[in-house]
């Protein structure tokens, strides 16, 4: 498995409050987790650390013997373990109180790839055909997309579109939406903040995505379309491809 991944403040803010973390390839799995705190004054940036910190922690010793229903349990109980350790926090201590964290997970073999996620962080999957967004946002323009009652484009402009349904932390439990989905050598996998999908169009990700570059620069060159867009908000990029070679691209520590 190759990785590569960078977080970024962005223009305007003056805190990244992501979080991202890669656990390089052991047991024939890879684990990769994107956050995107939320609650500024509310220390986003605490809860987003937290997040990646108590994921980690519990996906630490996946194996690629495991079945598929075993990893998404896995990857299920670590984000629900996580959730309750941010709500425990916040709740407990008055300075971080209603603070959160979108975050999405991704666990990873050869043939299995497993994904976990709550918020408004996605993760795309673009193979040879066509680039495929595998998760759901958790917003409520998400919600009037589903009820046809604006449209996907419509979404992308609407003045309500940060306003989460769903993220870690914020209540004693919480839904995840856990899925697994085909994988093959060459696939790639792209996991980001919504600092980088609200300002990149789709077509602008596909295009560098099948670019000839190496990954480190997909990575540069994604978050810069988000700069170059105003990078109003930190942004965050993580991009996985299913190779059989090891590589040391990513290390394992948070950025």
């Amino acid at each position: 498995m190759k990785t590569a991944g960078r977080t970024d403040v962005g223009r305007i803010r003056q805190v990244n409050e992501d979080r991202t973390v890669v656990l390089p390839e052991q047991n024939g799995i890879t684990v990769s987790i994107v956050a995107d705190g939320m609650g500024g004054h509310q220390a986003g940036d605490i809860a987003s650390q937290m997040a990646i910190e108590a994921i980690a922690e519990q996906l630490n010793l996946l194996s690629s013997e495991m079945g598929v229903e075993q990893l998404e349990a896995s990857v299920r109980s670590a984000i629900e373990q996580a959730n309750e350790r941010i709500y425990d926090v916040a709740s407990s201590k008055e300075q971080y109180h209603g603070m959160g964290t979108t975050v999405v997970v991704t666990a990873a073999s050869e043939n299995a790839l497993v994904i976990g996620h709550i918020g408004d962080s996605r993760a795309y999957k673009i193979d040879k055909e066509q680039l495929v967004q595998l998760t759901e946002d958790h917003s409520l323009v998400y919600e009037l997309v589903r009820s046809g009652q604006i449209t996907k484009e419509e979404a992308e402009h609407h003045p309500r579109r940060n306003v989460l349904t769903r993220a870690l932390g914020t209540e004693p439990n919480v839904v995840v939406d856990v899925h697994h989905f085909n994988w093959t050598e060459g696939d790639m996998v792209l996991m980001c903040s919504d600092g980088l999908s609200s300002l990149v169009d789709s077509e602008t990700l596909a295009a560098i995505l099948r670019s000839d570059s190496d990954l480190e620069t997909k990575v540069d060159e994604l978050v810069e379309k988000a700069l170059e867009a105003g990078g109003d908000d930190n942004i965050t990029v993580v991009l996985m491809v299913n190779v059989k070679e090891q590589s040391d691209v990513q290390g394992g520590d948070a950025v």
